[in-house]
Formats: structure tokens, sequence, C-alpha cells
């Protein structure tokens, strides 16, 4: 996509974004709604309050609320809005969730070669569950998709060296998104592997480096920011272990996958974008899958409930979202464009 036309399509979908997170700034308070109380934990780090009584893990991803801060300080100097900490929450939240729309529709765009269908993909993405009622809803999950999103898009273009840096900002947006990206990479790496002409498998080792960085680069930033917030050494370890809800692992499973909330998110999802999966580049399909199962998992150990659908859909949302745009558009020449930007 030519820069002119990316801009425009950014700016209307950023104006999306902010008419569809628009309620929290009046008609509710998403600080005292359930399932979204600690959007308050968020808004403190923007407005600067007291955060000392709040668990380190909220403390600690700092991307949106700090990206929210500037916007923070000209809603209360100079626009008077009610409640200038959500304002400026979904001002950054809105900047992600665009930015992530417009890799959707690039990803859409080369896949297939039919901009209506990546456009549609686009809307689905922002119509869904999650982004109206959980990424522009005071949280910061906007900040995690929309770097997954980078991830999948430097993959699929082949800019493996550009994994550092999603690493880094990644980390900074929330935790989870290390472990997230780290097993999506290297599933996409093994299944991208082909068989040659002796029947033999063939890795592209020359990217396997780029893993490594992603995984250590992440790893650093989330101890280093857990030791700057904390004011003492906190290794990967050690934050994992305090994730741990200590309760029975397939108690907290069950729950998982039987709260509401979760299947609010996949709802219509799931099960329209399964049946145009097998148009897509098998390594995206398998990495997400296996990146999904990751989230489940992680939720499990730390008894997340029905919230493991937030990071779920972080991970696999674009791909469900152009699957049924493909399922709803039906372009007439759907698998043979899916082959040609298949990954080889």
């Amino acid at each position: 996509m030519g820069i002119r036309y990316f801009i425009v399509l950014w700016l209307m979908f950023f104006a999306i974004c902010f008419g569809l997170g628009y309620p929290t700034l009046g008609r509710y308070d998403p600080s005292r709604t359930a399932g979204l109380s600690d959007a308050a934990k968020y808004c403190a780090l923007v407005t600067g309050a007291d955060t000392s009584v709040f668990k380190e893990m909220f403390r600690c991803r700092v991307l949106v609320p700090y990206v929210a801060r500037p916007f923070y300080w000209l809603a209360q100097n100079y626009l008077h809005a009610s409640n200038p900490g959500f304002f400026a929450l979904l001002v950054a939240n809105s900047l992600f969730c665009a930015t992530t729309a417009c890799f959707v529709v690039s990803i859409g765009k080369r896949l297939f070669n039919d901009l209506s269908t990546a456009l549609l993909g686009a809307a689905l993405y922002l119509l869904s569950f999650a982004v109206p009622n959980l990424q522009l809803s005071g949280l910061i999950d906007a900040g995690e998709a929309c770097f997954m999103a980078a991830v999948v898009w430097s993959l699929l273009n082949g800019r493996w060296y550009l994994l550092p840096i999603w690493a880094v900002l990644g980390a900074l947006a929330k935790e989870t998104f290390v472990p997230f990206s780290g097993v999506f990479v290297f599933t996409w790496w093994l299944m991208e592997a082909r068989p040659n002409e002796g029947q033999r498998s063939c890795l592209k080792w020359g990217n396997f480096k780029w893993i490594v960085a992603l995984g250590l680069l992440g790893l650093t930033t989330v101890s280093t920011v857990h030791s700057l917030v904390t004011g003492q050494f906190k290794a990967p370890w050690n934050i994992a272990g305090q994730a741990s809800a200590g309760i029975n692992f397939f108690r907290a499973l069950w729950y998982c996958l039987t709260e509401r909330s979760f299947w609010y998110v996949f709802g219509w999802l799931l099960p329209l974008g399964i049946w145009r999966l097998k148009h897509f580049p098998k390594p995206w399909v398998m990495a997400s899958t296996s990146a999904c199962g990751l989230a489940i998992i992680l939720g499990a150990y730390g008894n997340a409930g029905g919230t493991i659908g937030r990071g779920a859909f972080n991970i696999v949302g674009p791909l469900l979202s152009l699957s049924v745009a493909l399922l709803i558009a039906r372009p007439s020449r759907t698998p043979e464009a899916a082959r040609v930007g298949a990954l080889s």
C-alpha cells in the first residue's frame, strides 16, 4: 500500500476506534464495571496516582499508560474532558487498534491480492467483541495485539530482523507477549521448512538467530521493568512464579474454558473462521494454534477465568477475522491467490 493510502486508512480506523470506545468517557465507568476493574489501575498509571497497592504485574505494563500520558495532560489542561485519564487511554488504545487494523489489511492484501476482502477482514476485527468491549475499555491489551499482528506481518514478508524490535515493545505492553510470540515464531519457523529433493526438511537456520534475539530481548525487557518498578532484581522465573494461582490446574482449566466471557469473544468468530483456514499459510495457522494453546495453559496456571479470551484473541484475532471475511466475500480465485501468497 502507498504511504498516502496508508495514512488515510489509518486515520479512518483511528476515528472508528475512538467512536467504538467513546462510551467509556461518559456512558459508563470502566473501573466500576464487572470484568473491567483493572481499568482503574491502568488509569492510575496514566494520571500518576499512587499505584503501590496494586499487584506488580499491573504496574509493569507501562507502554499503553505511558503513551497515554501526553494525551492526559492535553485533556486535563486544554480539553477539560470529564475523565481525562480514560480519555487518554482511549486515544492510546485507538492508536494501537488502528495500527493493528492496518496490519490486517496489509496481510489480507498480500495473501489474496483482493483489497475488498482485506478491508472486510479489518472491519470484522474492529467489530468483534474483544475490541470495543475490552481493548478500547481502559485496558492495555491493544498494545499486545498490535505487536502480535506486527510479528505476523514481519514473518509473512520475510522481515525476521524486525522481531527484536517487536520483542521490546511487546514486552513493555504486556509480559505475556514474550511467551506468546516466542512459541508463535518458533512454531512458524518449524512449519516453514519444506522437504527438498532428498525428502529432508530444510530449516532456515539463518532466521533462528532472530528467534533467539526475540526471546532474550523480551525476557530482558520484562525483567528490567519489573526490577525498576519493585526496586529489586526480578528474574523471569521469579515473575512466572508469582503468576501461579496455586489451585488444581485441571479445575482452573475447566473454569477458563466454560466461563461465558471467553465465549463472548469467540462465539461467532471461531465457528465461522475455521471454514477458510485451509486457504491461509500453514505456518500461520499452526503458529496461532500453538500460541493459543499456551495462552490457555497460562490462563489455567494463573486461574485467569474467562480473561484468557483476551490473550487468545490478541494472537488469533487477525487470522480468524480474515478467514471470516474470506467466507463472506468468496473471491473467485481464493485458493489460487492463497497458494500464491503462502510462504514457500
